[in-house]
């Protein structure tokens, strides 16, 4: 150790000549190292005092915010590993580290009195693999979010780091409180059966139309398996026992094969065995894991694929329904399913997901429960199917907002545009709420009505009786429907292409003109008219808050967001079993729908990397 010695002038200039990263005053506790062989400096090495907030951190330690602040002190930072450029020496790095760390515990001891129980390193993945903290037993939890402090607050850099971690104590989490299990007990039976199933994950049968234009060899299906196990283990760590990962694991890969079914009990006799059949139910409806803290990694690992600090990208809200035999599942009744476009025994649930041009995918979704379902008559079925208590009668608008509203305070995404279809495009009072912070593009119905022209508008002259009516009232021409803008022969009309589809260009006829929406017969604020006029004599019909000024082009092309999240549903449905689920309760129907927005993330992995392959 050389802090606060005549050799930490010669640690301080070695970082700053040789170290990517250079030299900075390190503030607060602080500890540096510098190895030495036959007097000789080879490697430098900087400690300081751990991060404030880190995510996937905190989650691992399962600490609360409290005895965060009560215990940081007890982890160090490796905040500079540093190899001077002219040592070549094999292993070099990973032993250097496990030398280093034994010493550390003593000294940060010594110095200022805390016994460490956990060390944390970040990464530039773009430069490193993170091999020799591997090597060195170091754990990879994760990626930071892109943010660094600065001042009294965050500010996103966008530049995401790979968070490593090691333990120094392994019975830290039983000595300070904490529940999740350490790895260091986990049964060797445990792992056997993992292995086992890794193995089968390599045979069982993949759905061949989950890659399509895809060129995958049998050699590429066996590194997919794989592939497949390490992105699980992205996730793992949001179980609290360890036999979860393996059920996880299964009932992942289930979603993704060739199942005419992909129920429980098909996944587990596929890939498992019998006597699985009831853990597996179990793993998706009743053990305790964390939903919320695997969604939000998700969501995490979407934005670094199609995600960005500010884009064109497009927040879409959508419901969809499944239709449901019996009484029991969880929400089930009668009402309006789009895919059968008619009244039916059904679920539904409103879905948010999010569209750029980098990709699609969805980011989060709640089941619809009709407000039956929160009478006193439908208590016991409540409880049976485990819905939250205190859970309130929402409409599909007001849960749409709530998802809304949840992706915004997260950050991951900062899209301009949000779209709709028309049951939400129908409902002012949503489109004022979302028109607060973005740019809406709502499909509307045909019969909605507008005026192409500002109407003339006179308060009514009072005549001495009665109350007195400020309201205005329209003196010229009433509103027109949107279709019979549409049916102007005199509209400007331009074919172009939308999209390119699975079986090529997707062409339409659009139309887009300024226009007065009616509100209740009152004239509403000046916005944009979207006319499409497809082939086949479909007419679809848009409404949008966009400025003025904005170009045919950005408006053209907001239209083809609105498709991905249908492309999701169609994708998820036909070939992730999306619908396919018999879990009656709130957390399996939510949960199923989690590992349903996984595999798709996975696909989409997927599809990038063989399609950079085709290019090379």
């Amino acid at each position: 150790m050389v802090s606060g010695s005549g050799d930490e002038q010669l640690w301080d200039e070695l970082v700053r000549r040789y170290h990517y990263l250079g030299f900075r005053q390190m503030v607060g506790c602080r500890l540096k190292y510098l190895v030495f062989h036959q007097d000789r400096p080879i490697a430098a090495l900087g400690w300081r005092a751990a991060a404030l907030k880190v995510e996937v951190r905190d989650r691992f330690i399962r600490w609360s915010r409290e005895q965060r602040t009560q215990y940081l002190k007890r982890v160090a930072n490796n905040n500079r590993f540093l190899i001077l450029p002219w040592v070549h020496v094999p292993h070099l790095a990973s032993h250097l580290l496990s030398r280093t760390v034994r010493q550390l515990v003593r000294d940060w001891y010594a110095v200022y009195g805390q016994k460490l129980f956990l060390l944390e390193t970040f990464v530039d993945g773009s430069r490193y693999g993170g091999t020799s903290y591997k090597a060195a037993n170091w754990l990879h939890v994760g990626q930071t979010k892109g943010y660094t402090k600065k001042g009294e607050g965050f500010v996103w850099h966008g530049e995401k780091k790979e968070v490593w971690l090691y333990v120094v104590d392994s019975e830290f989490r039983r000595k300070l409180g904490f529940t999740q299990r350490s790895p260091s007990r986990w049964s060797p039976r445990v792992l056997q059966r993992e292995g086992e199933l890794a193995m089968m994950l390599r045979q069982a049968d993949w759905n061949p139309e989950l890659m399509p234009r895809m060129d995958i060899s049998s050699r590429d299906l066996e590194k997919v398996a794989e592939e497949l196990v390490e992105f699980h283990t992205e996730f793992s760590r949001y179980y609290r026992r360890r036999e979860q990962h393996r059920l996880g694991l299964a009932y992942l890969r289930g979603l993704m094969s060739s199942l005419e079914r992909k129920t429980a009990e098909g996944i587990a006799l596929l890939l498992l065995d019998a006597v699985s059949v009831r853990r597996l139910q179990d793993f998706i409806t009743n053990y305790s894991w964390d939903h919320q803290g695997m969604l939000g990694a998700y969501q995490e690992a979407l934005a670094g694929l199609i995600g960005g600090p500010e884009d064109e990208g497009m927040l879409n809200v959508d419901s969809s329904e499944m239709v449901k035999k019996g009484k029991e599942s969880v929400g089930v009744a009668r009402q309006y399913c789009g895919n059968l476009g008619k009244v039916e025994n059904c679920q539904s649930g409103v879905y948010v997901g999010y569209a750029s041009e980098r990709g699609y995918g969805l980011l989060d979704c709640q089941l619809f429960l009709p407000q039956r379902w929160l009478t006193e008559e439908y208590a016991e079925r409540r409880q049976k199917c485990q819905i939250p208590q205190g859970l309130e009668f929402r409409t599909k608008l007001q849960i749409a907002q709530q998802l809304i509203q949840g992706v915004r305070e997260r950050g991951l995404f900062r899209p301009r545009w949000v779209g709709c279809d028309c049951t939400f495009g129908s409902s002012w009072a949503f489109l004022d709420e979302v028109g607060r912070d973005y740019w809406y593009f709502a499909n509307v119905k045909s019969n909605t009505l507008v005026w192409t022209d500002q109407p003339r508008m006179r308060v009514p002259r009072y005549r001495g009786r009665g109350k007195r009516s400020r309201k205005p009232r329209v003196v010229s021409g009433g509103p027109v429907t949107v279709a019979k803008v549409a049916s102007d022969p005199d509209l400007d009309w331009r074919f172009v292409k939308l999209a390119e589809g699975a079986k090529g260009p997707v062409m339409a006829d659009v139309a887009c003109l300024r226009v007065i929406p009616s509100r209740d017969g009152i004239p509403g604020s000046e916005c944009w008219l979207f006319i499409r006029k497809y082939p086949d004599g479909e007419l679809k019909y848009a409404l949008s808050n966009a400025p003025k000024s904005i170009s045919f082009r950005k408006l053209k092309r907001a239209a083809t967001l609105r498709w991905p999240i249908e492309q999701c549903f169609q994708e998820g449905k036909e070939q992730l079993g999306m619908d396919h689920y018999e879990h009656r309760s709130w957390p399996g129907w939510h949960r199923h729908m989690l590992f349903v927005f996984l595999a798709q993330l996975f696909l989409l992995r997927l599809r990038n990397k063989f399609k950079k392959k085709a290019q090379r």
